[in-house]
Parts: C-alpha cells; sequence; structure tokens
C-alpha cells in the first residue's frame, strides 16, 4: 500500500516536472542561440568598422634619426584633421577615394596626442597649420605644406625634428566625416561667448547655446576670420567642437544604446585613416584601456606661440622654443599633468569659445 502509495506520488510528480524540465532546456538553449548571434553580429560589426578604416601604408619616416618612445606604455599621436573638400572640389571626392593624397591634401588641423601611461586623461596639443618651421628638403614653410610636400613621412619628420617628441601612431580625421559623425550622434552642443559672424560662409553664430547638426559643424570648425588669433581662435573652435563630440558619446548615454552607437562608428569608422600597425584589436584594445574616460578628462592645449607675421606673401605664426622646450620634454617622459601644474601655462578652455 505504502509502495503503491509512493509509486502513485511519483507518477503524479512527473509530469509536471518533465515539462519543466524541458522548458528549461528550451529556454536555455534560445539563450545559447540569441548569444550566438548577439556575437556573430558583434563580430560582424567589428568586421565591417574594420574594412571602413583605411590603412596608410608607409606612413612613418625612416628609423634611423627618429627619437626614442615614451616610457611604459604612454604614446603619442599624430591626428591630422584634413579639409578633403579644400583639396578636392565641393564634392569632397568620389566615394571610396583614399582620404589622403600626396600633392593633394590640406592639413588644416595638427594635433600630438599624449595618451599617459595611467590612461587617466589624455592631452591634445594643437599646432597652428601656418606655424613657420623647417620642412626637410624644402627649407622654411608653413606647417601644413609638410603633408602637401611628402605625406604623412614628411609631416611626422617635421613635427618629430620640431619637438623630439615620438610619433607612436598617426591618424586622418577627414572634415567631411564631421558632418556624419555629428548627425548620428544625433547633433552636437557648443557654446559661444560673444556673436561673430563668419564672412566666407555668410553665417552669423549669435552668443549662446548652438546645437550643430552636421553642415553647421563643418561651417563651426572651418571658420577662421573675425576670429581673436585668426588660426588660434580656429584651433579652439576646432577643441571645442571635439570635446562636445566626445562627451555627446561617452557623457550622453550613446555608448549605452546600440543603434545609435553603430552609426556613430559606422560614421566615425569610415571617416578616418590610420597607420597600418593599427589593427583593430589594438583599437579595440585602446578603446577598453580609456572605457572610463570623460570628456573632462580630455586637456586642450596649444603649442606656444611667439607671435604672427609674414614670410614674403604668406601670412605666418611663429612658434616659441624657449616655451615649448619644457612642454615637448613633457610629452617626450610622460610628464604632461606635472608640466601643466608646474609652469602656470594656461590650458585652452573650450567649454565656450567665440
Amino acid at each position: 500500500m505504502s509502495a503503491a502509495a509512493d509509486g502513485g506520488s511519483l507518477g503524479s510528480e512527473d509530469p509536471p516536472r518533465a515539462p519543466r524540465r524541458r522548458l528549461l532546456l528550451g529556454v536555455a538553449a534560445v539563450a545559447v542561440l540569441l548569444a550566438g548571434v548577439a556575437g556573430g553580429l558583434f563580430v560582424e560589426r567589428q568586421r565591417t568598422y574594420d574594412r571602413n578604416i583605411q590603412r596608410i601604408p608607409g606612413a612613418f619616416p625612416d628609423e634611423a634619426d627618429r627619437p626614442p618612445h615614451a616610457p611604459g606604455r604612454a604614446q603619442n599621436w599624430l591626428l591630422v584633421g584634413s579639409d578633403r573638400r579644400a583639396a578636392l572640389g565641393s564634392t569632397g571626392g568620389d566615394a571610396g577615394e583614399p582620404l589622403w593624397r600626396y600633392g593633394a591634401q590640406r592639413a588644416d588641423t595638427i594635433m600630438l596626442v599624449h595618451l599617459p601611461a595611467d590612461r587617466g586623461r589624455a592631452y591634445l596639443v594643437s599646432f597652428p597649420r601656418d606655424a613657420w618651421v623647417p620642412i626637410r628638403g624644402h627649407g622654411n614653410a608653413k606647417l601644413n605644406a609638410a603633408f602637401s610636400f611628402g605625406g604623412p613621412p614628411l609631416l611626422i619628420a617635421t613635427i618629430e625634428r620640431l619637438t623630439g617628441v615620438r610619433v607612436d601612431h598617426f591618424a586622418i580625421l577627414d572634415f567631411e566625416g564631421f558632418r556624419s559623425m555629428t548627425d548620428a550622434l544625433g547633433g552636437v552642443t557648443v557654446r559661444v561667448a560673444r556673436t561673430v559672424r563668419d564672412p566666407a560662409r555668410k553665417v552669423v553664430w549669435p552668443v549662446g547655446t548652438h546645437h550643430l547638426d552636421g553642415a553647421q559643424a563643418l561651417d563651426f570648425v572651418r571658420q577662421r576670420r573675425n576670429l581673436p588669433g585668426g588660426d588660434l581662435g580656429r584651433i579652439k573652435r576646432q577643441q571645442a567642437f571635439l570635446k562636445a563630440l566626445a562627451g555627446q558619446v561617452v557623457d550622453k548615454g550613446t555608448l549605452a544604446n546600440p543603434l545609435k552607437l553603430n552609426a556613430f562608428l559606422e560614421a566615425s569608422t569610415r571617416a578616418v585613416s590610420v597607420d597600418e600597425s593599427l589593427t583593430i584589436s589594438r583599437l579595440r584594445s585602446l578603446a577598453l584601456q580609456f572605457r572610463s574616460v570623460r570628456a573632462g578628462d580630455l586637456v586642450f592645449v596649444t603649442a606656444p606661440v611667439a607671435g604672427a607675421g609674414t614670410e614674403g606673401r604668406q601670412s605666418v605664426v611663429y612658434l616659441d622654443p624657449a616655451r615649448g622646450r619644457p612642454l615637448y620634454q613633457a610629452l617626450r617622459t610622460d610628464a604632461v599633468e606635472g608640466y601643466l601644474a608646474g609652469t602656470g601655462d594656461p590650458v585652452n578652455q573650450v567649454d565656450e569659445v567665440r
């Protein structure tokens, strides 16, 4: 009786348990399948981003007389903003065309980006494109002429001889890419300190906050006339835009929005060319190292300037070697934070610009 009862009891429990087990197994199978699909999509998106990025073969000058690397895992990048539209006509060139071309491109933005070993901040040092500097094989000329004369190798060699700073990696950002990057983020917000008119584009920027779409962002970073210091004023505008762009990505929820993040990564990877040593795995590793960095951790500086003048019929900017020397030493030795704290040289405040 007891055995029969026990058997009956077991028989009555088996039917509910079996469906539960099948249900759990089904859920687990679906979860594994979804994880596999998500993983496959993640890998495929990485492959797509990697294919979008153009690699520059032979970007670096001959090794013989190059400076040593910064200590530890500190890195110095040379970032160039190239105004392809100005070089190739109003259409900006055909789709799929390289983002740079010897003798045709114009380096409108030239920045040394220092990534310290502790990865706590990033320091961006802008050099005026009109800086009057020695260029090997060409005498003295404007800094951005090195890019046209000899492409990335000559520009890198010029910066390295000027500063003694080793360039570890090189990247070109196409200004036209600002349009799609900005639009992918739903716009970028900047603040203008005083009303200013751009006579070249017939645009007036009233004092206050401006939420820029892609086309407006291009006008904003390209303006030069009617800004304090001309090229120096434009440097601050470009730095302000980069900080606002970074803020929109890391501080405003873009990283948590898969659709918006994908659109931004599609746009940004199509707008950049890098040296061929920058594989997708290296870029992914670097992104992970800086995952806790926010827009406020970006520090903007302009290479010290002695003044402006003319060379022949050209308006030029003269760098200040004496004031520049300790800055370049700090970049070489991964001591930028200490340099800025000790010298009293101001960093560029770009939350609000002219």
